[in-house]
């Protein structure tokens, strides 16, 4: 058995090549599938099979982009619902590749319909590993409350059930989970491991302790955050199958003329550029989604689903457009108008009104605070991190998700001095709030953990 793992650390999933001789299977494939098929290609892999763990709710599957590309087999979870060509898999059916075979097993819980592949070991009740999919996770399990709350009350008791299956199989078996370390489908702190075994989790995995479904789904259920808008749109796509384009589509360069033109006709400026260069000179009314890993997510989180952008990003590296790219592409979003030829230079040179706002940090809001000045703080973290962190004394809570529909609670009022954890979200928040002629201040770096208790007023 040969085995390549492919990590997509932006939707902190992981996507499997599994071999035998020189065919080979992928398991849970995301949209860019070419990476996938070139890394086959160089092995000396056919890939004949695209297993499908689940109806994906954080990604568009690249399951048609691979069939397209060598004609492999869909196979997929038969209660799905899937509208095109596949063969339905239910539990026990079985599926060769090369001399292994790859065994369904129903495990629902994280969605109704979801399966995991055993890939059957020298005796049947000990599979040498295990495709979990969003069932059983490194150190946690795939959330059971994406379809809904009452969707939910169903579901966690099945993915209790579930996980009590999978911890049953010998310790040895290998547990490949597509949810990991940074997915918002996974429940509670997730660690940075990718993969493990029936016995490691049995140890130290704490979903796993507990003898009965209401003290599991209570503990589940309690450590969930807010999950993207976006999430919505993927499952119908995924269930209708989303169009095969062959290739990743690359924005048009745009002048800033034309930017203007793409603006006035109803797009979005989305500039991935850092948090301090944007806070330093921006583009009046655009959205600074910084170029991290979860770029994507925060552009499906705050913008209605598929509307129009322009991006602006960084000058250098080359590679920064691509990467925007293909992380929009891999959640189905098709309204690209183009990208700043350029970047903000351009615009400057242009002669166009440029926006700006200023930094702190918080050693010096906590100097302020403790001088007498009184700073509007506005926390915009989950509201699992304020009850799990604490907030700093006197600050006002918003999450960055929801401070779209909330602005005029913050009009009128002086500036607004925000921060999150990080700055990341802080960045996304300050920028909402420039656009909307609120006068705002950044905390640039760090954030509300590990100050709330070095405030007036804190306890």
């Amino acid at each position: 058995m040969d085995l390549e793992v492919f990590v997509t650390k932006g939707l902190g999933d992981a996507s499997y090549l599994l071999a035998s001789g020189d065919e080979a299977a992928l398991v849970d494939p995301q949209r860019d599938a070419w990476r996938f098929l070139a890394v086959a290609a160089a092995r000396g892999w056919r890939v004949t099979t695209v297993l499908e763990t689940h109806v994906h709710n954080d990604y568009v599957s690249g399951a048609h982009e691979v069939r397209a590309a060598t004609g492999a087999e869909l196979v997929v979870p038969a209660r799905g619902g899937y509208a095109f060509d596949h063969r339905a898999a239910d539990e026990g059916d079985e599926f060769p590749i090369g001399d292994l075979r790859l065994v369904a097993r129903a495990t629902p819980g994280h969605t109704p319909e979801h399966l995991a592949w055993e890939v059957a070991g020298a005796t049947p009740d000990a599979p040498a590993a295990v495709f979990s999919g969003g069932s059983l996770l490194v150190g946690s399990a795939g959330r059971t409350d994406l379809l809904g709350p009452e969707a939910a009350k169903e579901l966690t008791p099945a993915q209790f059930r579930t996980l009590r299956r999978l911890a049953s199989l010998p310790d040895a078996t290998r547990i490949l989970p597509t949810h990991g370390a940074g997915s918002f489908c996974a429940a509670g702190p997730t660690v940075p491991a990718r993969t493990t075994t029936v016995g490691d989790e049995r140890l130290r995995n704490p979903l796993l302790r507990f003898v009965d479904e209401s003290s599991f789904g209570t503990a589940l259920l309690g450590s969930v955050g807010r999950f993207p808008d976006y999430y919505r749109h993927m499952a119908p796509i995924n269930r209708a199958g989303p169009p095969v384009l062959g290739r990743l589509p690359i924005p048009a360069a745009l002048d800033p003329s034309a930017v203007e033109r793409a603006v006035a006709a109803g797009a979005r400026v989305i500039d991935a550029r850092d948090r301090r260069s944007f806070a330093a000179a921006h583009i009046p009314g655009s959205l600074n989604i910084e170029l991290s890993s979860s770029f994507a997510a925060y552009v499906g989180w705050l913008l209605e689903y598929d509307s129009p952008v322009v991006l602006v990003v960084p000058d250098r590296p080359s590679s920064a457009l691509e990467e925007a790219a293909v992380q929009l592409f891999r959640i189905g979003w098709r309204r690209i108008e183009g990208v700043l030829d350029g970047s903000i230079d351009a615009w400057a040179r242009s002669g166009r009104a440029l926006s700006s706002y200023g930094t702190t940090t918080m050693p010096a809001l906590a100097a302020e605070a403790t001088s007498g000045t009184t700073a509007r703080l506005l926390d915009v973290r989950q509201p699992i991190e304020w009850r799990d962190d604490g907030v700093i004394a006197s600050s006002e809570t918003i999450f960055v998700a929801d401070l779209p529909g909330r602005l005029e609670e913050l009009r009128d009022a002086g500036e607004v001095t925000v921060l999150c954890r990080t700055g990341q979200r802080a960045a996304i928040a300050a920028s909402i709030l420039d656009g909307a002629g609120i006068s705002v201040r950044l905390v640039a770096e760090d954030g509300a953990v590990g100050w709330t208790d070095r405030f007036p007023g804190s306890s």
